[in-house]
């Protein structure tokens, strides 16, 4: 089991109130936790990634254990304590402005 957190417009727009666990079964990497978001939260389809390239959108990041995971390759697997649900996968927008 892994626990995800969603930025609030994610949460809103999944139409969850808090974090989500998600079952997953070999290795756990992003991309098997976004296909598994993707696959359970319909509406999240291309909120995250890019439709045609797959990438991750600019404003999205992703952190566990204090760890900016965002320019990690989408098949690294996950931090151990990630895996075994100790920790969640923070998914988060980015802010920027001036």
């Amino acid at each position: 089991m892994i626990r995800v957190v969603l930025p609030y417009h994610l949460r809103t727009l999944a139409g969850v109130a808090d974090e989500v666990e998600l079952p997953l079964d070999g290795a756990v990497t992003l991309r098997a936790v976004l296909d598994a978001l993707e696959t359970r939260y319909p509406p999240l389809v291309g909120t995250l990634r890019d439709h045609s390239t797959g990438r991750r959108r600019p404003f999205i990041r992703f952190f566990a254990c204090q760890q900016d995971l965002s320019h990690d390759p989408l098949d690294a697997l996950l931090p151990l304590p990630v895996l075994t649900a100790a920790e969640p996968l923070l998914i988060i927008g980015a802010i920027a402005g001036g």
